[in-house]
C-alpha cells in the first residue's frame, strides 16, 4: 500500500491543544512526539494523550505516528505498551542506530499486537536516522524488519553527534547543505534502492522564510527524497507543494503509460513520444508519479467530505 508522506508535522504529545489543532493544518501525517518534543516529567500525560487522541486524528483523515524515545532511554517499552492500538499507522523509532535496533522494537511491536488483537505486521516503522553509526548502517537497518516503511533524517542531532555544536541551526540553510550532503545522500539513495520513502529533516531555517523552506525542498527532491519532517504547521503547505507533481508532469505520465502499452500491446519493448525514447524505466517512473498524483487527489477528496460533513447547508 502506498502511503502519502510529503509532510510529516510533529506534535509535542503532552499537548492535547496541539494534537486537536493537527487535524487543521493540512499535513499527510502526524507524528506525535513522545520524545525531544515531550518533557521528560510529562512522558506520562504525552503516552495517555497520544493513545487517546488517534480515533480523533484518524478520522480527521491523517495517518498517525508515534515517535518513541530510543532504546538507550529504556523508556520504548513502555512507550509502545500505551500507543500501540487500534488506529496506530506506525512509529517513528529515535536515534535508529543498527539492525538489531530495529529487530528489537519488531520483537516489542509483535507482542503488543498480540495483546491488543491486532493483525501481525499491521504496525509499521520508520527509522529516523539522527547519528553517525546509524548513517553507516542504513542500509542494514532498512533490510531488518519489513515493517520499515520509510528512513527519516534528522540533521540536528547528526550534526552535533559530528561534533559541530548546534550546527544546523546556527548558520543559514544554505551554507548547512553542503555540511550534510554526504548524510542526506546516502539515507536517500539507500531508501530509494530499497523501494521505501525518504523523509528529509525539518527545516532548521526561520520559522518565516518559507521561500527558503520551499529552495531546500527542491533540492532534497532531486536527491531522491519524498517528503519532508516539518515542525511548524506554517511550512506544511509549502513542503506539500513541492512534493506534489505538477499538473503538467501528470499530464505527461498519463500519455507515457498510454504510450508504452499500446507499444507492448503490439510486441514491442519501447516507443517514443514527443522524440523521446519510453521504455519500462520511464513507464515505472511515471507509474510512480500517477500513483503520487492520485493519493494527494484522494485526500483532498476525503478532507473535502469531512469539511462538507463539518458545515452542511
Amino acid at each position: 500500500m502506498f502511503r502519502l508522506l510529503r509532510s510529516m508535522l510533529y506534535v509535542p504529545s503532552n499537548s492535547w491543544r496541539m494534537i486537536t489543532n493537527a487535524k487543521h493544518e493540512g499535513a499527510d501525517a502526524v507524528i506525535l512526539d513522545l520524545e525531544d518534543g515531550c518533557p521528560i516529567q510529562e512522558k506520562e500525560t504525552g503516552r495517555v494523550f497520544a493513545r487517546d487522541s488517534l480515533t480523533m486524528l484518524k478520522a480527521g483523515g491523517l495517518d498517525v505516528f508515534v515517535r518513541v524515545n530510543s532504546l538507550e532511554t529504556d523508556l520504548t517499552e513502555t512507550d509502545l505498551s500505551y500507543v500501540v492500538r487500534e488506529g496506530l499507522d506506525g512509529i517513528v523509532l529515535a536515534k535508529t542506530e543498527s539492525g538489531e535496533d530495529i529487530v528489537r522494537v519488531d520483537d516489542l511491536l509483535k507482542t503488543e499486537e498480540q495483546k491488543k488483537g491486532l493483525e501481525q505486521g499491521s504496525v509499521e516503522l520508520i527509522a529516523l536516522i539522527e547519528t553517525p553509526g546509524g548513517v553507516l548502517n542504513v542500509q542494514e537497518i532498512i533490510k531488518a524488519s519489513s515493517r520499515v516503511c520509510a528512513v527519516g533524517f534528522g540533521a540536528g542531532d547528526f550534526s552535533r553527534e559530528m561534533g559541530a555544536g548546534m550546527g544546523v541551526t546556527k548558520i543559514p540553510p544554505e551554507q548547512y547543505f553542503s555540511m550534510i550532503l554526504h548524510a542526506r545522500s546516502s539515507i536517500a539513495m539507500a531508501a530509494r534502492a530499497a523501494g521505501i520513502q525518504a523523509l528529509d529533516t525539518p527545516f532548521f531555517g526561520l520559522v518565516i522564510d518559507l521561500d527558503g523552506l520551499a529552495a531546500e525542498a527542491e533540492k532534497v527532491k532531486l536527491l531522491g527524497y519524498s517528503g519532508k519532517q516539518v515542525t511548524h504547521p506554517r511550512h506544511v503547505e509549502v513542503v506539500n507543494r513541492v512534493f506534489a507533481p505538477a499538473k503538467e508532469d501528470i499530464d505527461f505520465a498519463r500519455q507515457v503509460v498510454e504510450a508504452y502499452e499500446a507499444a507492448t500491446s503490439r510486441g514491442l519493448g519501447a516507443t517514443t513520444l514527443g522524440g523521446k525514447m519510453i521504455d519500462y524505466g520511464t513507464f515505472k517512473r511515471a507509474e510512480s508519479l500517477l500513483t503520487l498524483a492520485r493519493a494527494i487527489e484522494e485526500k483532498n477528496l476525503r478532507l473535502g467530505d469531512r469539511d462538507a460533513e463539518s458545515h452542511p447547508g
